[in-house]
């Protein structure tokens, strides 16, 4: 897996934190940071979703992914699945995730909430490496809801 990520705030008259990420499958993600009105020169102009929101994005999707796709090997007849991320940070540097917790919603006919809960347990314990990663630094809760579709 590669990616390459670089930086677009270096033309014009105005630098700023913005980058753009090429994925080793070719797509693109853009990034960019909050603004800084104490430091303009150092904050980025809100024009994309910050470097962290897209490590919480991609976990969300990672486990999100693995839910639906073990529902589905079950035979379940899923038909919808999001998950909110909410977080807390280290209040100093690095400011890593220290605490996630995750709520899915997920729908369809006659799903049994205890083969939601396993599915979940499954990516979390298994095979979801986002936030197998991000548990070594964060504790991650989870809780769900099945709504009949």
């Amino acid at each position: 897996m590669e990616c390459t990520v670089t930086w677009t705030g270096a033309t014009g008259t105005r630098s700023h934190m913005g980058f753009v990420a090429e994925t080793g499958s070719g797509h693109v993600i853009s990034m960019d940071g909050a603004p800084d009105p104490a430091k303009p020169e150092n904050g980025g102009a809100n024009m994309a979703a910050r470097p962290m929101e897209t490590v919480l994005a991609g976990t969300g999707g990672c486990t999100a992914y693995d839910v639906v796709l073990i529902l589905k090997r079950g035979r379940h007849d899923v038909r919808g699945c999001s998950v909110k991320l909410e977080t807390e940070r280290a209040e100093s540097d690095p400011k890593v995730f220290t605490k996630i917790h995750m709520h899915f919603t997920v729908s369809g006919k006659a799903i049994a909430p205890a083969a939601v809960e396993r599915a979940i347990a499954m990516s979390h314990e298994k095979y979801c490496s986002a936030s197998i990663m991000l548990g070594k630094t964060a504790a991650i809760t989870t809780s769900f809801e099945v709504l009949e579709a």
